[in-house]
């Protein structure tokens, strides 16, 4: 099978191909999904083929409009409708009973369903001139970083698939926050650009978090809800190992805690000792990192060796990486929060390419988006950590 690369003016050609069963990668604003007809059992099937992705692991279905919901759920919750009003078009998947037109391929065997409204003009197009419900994980193979550019598409699943529409680099780089609102209290299922505190914000209560993203091991014949909650995901083929300040997580707990209470010390005072803090646990992570690789004997001749940190800190490893023939890698900015997951999947990627064959990673603030961005980079290291006091 020959891969084709679309463009707007082949939207058309797209859609029939989706029409007739077959698959056709598409843009988001957080990566690029693999997509089918959602309705059709067929199509499910080859998505999960094309990817090499085990069958119980839920599809998320993708729609143009609010209105498209109703005829694939048994209902929608009022709360539900909420958020839907006011994150959609964008990166919210939410979880609901699924109605009996969504067959059991696209759900993983389950009675619910995930569906979302992308925010990309491109693909909102293609999913109403389709005319049905566009099933769509991410376009890579099962368990590699996910892509975020039409190359990284073809790179995965060239001659897997029909044809791929390409809208250029996305602008998230992280799937979206999945949101289980089929029971009683809703649930977090996977941290996304739309935040604990946004969903907080319109729910008016804080959602459940589900114990798999705080630590809690899968007990055997666990059943994913969602995608990327069971597998390893977003893996390089390098190993992988993150180091976390336990100060740095031990100092957010505490001032989640003291949120709703009084204090009488300025805000500048406040943002100044959060700044000493941050630099005080930035330097202990570089110099841990520096430590490691010496006690561990790395050889630097004998492994191809990548430093992920942040641009305040590339300058703890530049040293080491011109002596030592260490490759940097910078994810972004710690004050510009967007720029780490917009970067991270790419970078990953990168790796792949270049023959890295050890990755030693900073840990991150899960404050905000920071949560998604250190559940995807706990998933690329395999739950890799070592903790620094």
């Amino acid at each position: 099978m020959k891969t084709r690369i679309f463009s707007k003016k082949d939207i058309e050609e797209a859609a029939q191909i989706l029409k007739a069963g077959g698959l056709v990668a598409f843009p988001t604003e957080t990566v690029y999904g693999l997509g089918g007809n959602g309705l059709d059992k067929e199509a499910a099937r080859k998505i999960y083929a094309a990817k090499g992705r085990p069958s119980d692991n839920p599809l998320i279905l993708h729609v143009s409009k609010m209105e498209e919901v109703y005829p694939l759920v048994e209902s929608v919750p009022e709360k539900a409708k909420r958020l839907m009003e006011s994150f959609w078009p964008g990166p919210l998947t939410l979880i609901l009973q699924k109605s009996k037109i969504v067959p059991l391929e696209s759900t993983g065997g389950l009675d619910t369903v995930a569906i979302r409204c992308p925010d990309n003009a491109l693909t909102l197009e293609l999913i109403e001139r389709a005319g049905l419900p566009v099933a769509g994980p991410s376009a890579n193979l099962s368990g590699s970083p996910s892509p975020t550019e039409a190359s990284h598409v073809y790179h995965d699943l060239s001659g897997r698939i029909e044809g791929i529409l390409d809208d250029g680099a996305v602008g998230i780089g992280v799937e979206s926050t999945i949101l289980d609102m089929s029971t009683d209290r809703p649930t977090l299922l996977r941290p996304g650009a739309i935040t604990l505190e946004d969903l907080t914000e319109v729910l008016g209560e804080k959602p459940e978090i589900d114990p798999t993203l705080l630590g809690k091991k899968m007990e055997d014949g666990f059943i994913p809800k969602a995608p990327g909650m069971k597998y390893r995901h977003y893996a390089p083929k390098a190993e992988m190992i993150l180091f976390c300040s336990l100060e740095e997580k031990e100092s957010e707990e505490k001032e989640s805690k003291k949120k709703e209470l009084e204090d009488k010390t300025s805000e500048k005072k406040r943002s100044e000792d959060r700044i000493s803090e941050g630099k005080e646990s930035e330097y202990k992570v570089s110099k841990r990192i520096a430590e490691y690789l010496e006690e561990e004997g790395r050889g630097f001749p004998r492994e191809k060796i990548a430093v992920f940190c942040a641009e305040e800190t590339k300058h703890f490893y530049q040293e080491m990486a011109e002596k030592e023939g260490i490759v940097l890698k910078v994810l972004g900015r710690r004050d510009e929060p967007l720029s780490m997951p917009h970067n991270l999947f790419r970078i990953l990627r990168e790796c792949d390419e270049e023959g890295i064959e050890l990755i030693l990673s900073e840990g991150y603030s899960e404050k905000g988006i920071g949560f998604a961005l250190m559940n995807r980079m706990k998933k690329a290291a395999g739950q890799k950590i070592i903790l620094i006091k």
